[in-house]
């Protein structure tokens, strides 16, 4: 079956009401992106809507959402999307999801700090540019599941414990669902019953399918504790940000019917390789990639290899939207396949920017960042990326000579990312001109993006951690 609107629903409000009421759909799920890029949300009884409340908008209360408004001009309005309605699979009475632009209720101007309005200014700026038409961004999310998982902070204790049926920590376990256990950082591509979770992800991908979310592939990833990626097809930039969205809510919603915990967290595990978002990128005009030329490096371009040279100048700064967590440098480091390094190349996968090679096609050229995870909001992480790149093209970056050999054995004087979450917000605050341009993000955004996250910083490095006991308590 499918749970996408059909697109004479997509024609008009009325057709889309139609198209509900066909569906027999009892309530109407409208959703939006906080800063964080949580997907947030409320129901309306489908029989209470008409025409008018799609012009008119749905208010809510900005000042109760995380670096929204203040309480004093808490009021805002969302307008739906009518071209992303879908029937949400996971809700027990038939309800249609869309997402919606937030708006101020007064002026009736777009809110500022709308995440996806930001992905939505990219777009148009890109085509104002005049350098292309459209852009295409292909993420790769990988993600946990685990069997468990408990945690407790206070004043006086602190501590976590996960668990998984892939778990190598279990191998002297009685329980059968503890055999066949994956080594650590030994879990990719294993056929069942090394792979246990090749069902559950069965499920995710059919449900993807379903809602309209083109898959091509999913497998088990290296971390052998139920590590997986499902790669989607690449798309536009903003379908691709709002897919991002129903596929996170497709993953934990599918792992949570098997009795799993899914989560996007880049480094739930010690010494097992965490979760990356590789972004794949290319720009066409009118229905011609811009990124091939076969007599380039990689058969890359001169503007590719800018766009890179942008992304590489501005990767510090970039850094903070598309890995904007204190648990995000856990997985930054070397030796657990974590591009740190600020170079590109042709295979290399430890380099910040790698040319996958998978095709001779001109069509396939892209290039591919891979120090983004998956706990990034895509509205503020893809254009970021995108702006970088336009930046570097603009400017023609040079991105200097590509990094062909093997980066652990024969680091020099590379250049690689900076350590914590307060060294990259430092970086935006320092860099964020090339943000700027054409008004696609603002300094409102980026001062209370900021903001927010500067105050994660600051609770995980005022709290003791339980190691520093084993390191110093007989200080």
């Amino acid at each position: 079956m499918s749970y996408v609107a059909p697109e004479r629903a997509k024609s008009s409000v009325a057709a889309l009401l139609a198209w509900a009421s066909e569906e027999g759909a009892e309530a109407l799920d409208i959703r939006f992106s906080d800063i964080r890029g949580h997907t947030q949300h409320f129901t309306v009884p489908i029989v209470t809507v008409d025409e008018g409340d799609f012009a008119e908008g749905f208010g809510f209360d900005g000042s109760s959402v995380r670096g929204f408004q203040s309480i004093e001009q808490s009021d805002l309005i969302l307008i739906p999307d009518i071209a992303t309605a879908y029937v949400d699979p996971f809700f027990d009475r038939t309800t249609v999801a869309v997402f919606a632009d937030i708006y101020d209720p007064i002026t009736r101007e777009p809110y500022g700090r709308d995440p996806r309005g930001v992905t939505k200014r990219a777009e148009s700026y890109l085509q104002q540019t005049g350098l292309a038409d459209t852009s295409y961004f292909g993420p790769e999310a990988e993600f946990f599941m685990f069997s468990n998982v408990q945690y407790e902070v206070n004043q006086y204790l602190s501590y976590y414990e996960v668990d998984s049926n892939e778990g190598f920590w279990n191998t002297a376990s009685d329980d059968p669902l503890h055999s066949y256990l994956n080594r650590i950082k030994e879990g990719y591509f294993p056929l069942p019953p090394m792979d246990k979770t090749h069902n559950v992800r069965a499920d995710m991908t059919a449900v993807m399918l379903e809602c309209g979310i083109p898959v091509e592939l999913h497998h088990h990833e290296v971390g052998g504790a139920g590590q997986a990626e499902i790669d989607i097809r690449f798309d536009t930039l903003l379908r691709m940000c709002d897919n991002m969205q129903i596929y996170k809510h497709i993953v934990r919603n599918v792992a949570l019917q098997h009795g799993l915990i899914a989560t996007f967290m880049p480094k739930p595990l010690f010494e097992e390789n965490g979760s990356g978002m590789h972004v794949h990128m290319s720009l066409w005009n009118q229905g011609e990639t811009l990124f091939y030329d076969a007599a380039g490096y990689a058969n890359l371009s001169q503007m590719a290899l800018w766009y890179i040279g942008g992304i590489l100048k501005h990767a510090p700064a970039l850094l903070a939207f598309t890995n904007p967590t204190t648990n995000s440098f856990r997985r930054l480091v070397p030796g657990y396949e974590a591009p740190v390094n600020l170079v590109y190349s042709n295979r290399n996968r430890s380099a910040a920017v790698r040319i996958p090679v998978y095709s001779s096609s001109p069509k396939a050229t892209r290039i591919e960042a891979r120090f983004p995870d998956p706990a990034c909001n895509p509205y503020y992480a893809l254009p970021a990326l995108l702006m970088a790149g336009l930046d570097g093209i603009q400017n023609q970056i040079d991105p200097g000579e590509p990094a062909d050999y093997d980066l652990y054995e024969n680091p020099g004087d590379t250049p690689t990312v900076p350590g914590t979450l307060g060294d990259v917000l430092q970086a935006l605050q320092a860099d964020k001109d090339f943000l700027l341009a054409g008004g696609v993000f603002t300094e409102d955004i980026i001062a209370s993006f900021c903001e927010h996250k500067q105050l994660e910083a600051d609770a995980v490095s005022m709290r003791t951690h339980p190691y520093e006991f084993l390191l110093y308590l007989d200080t």
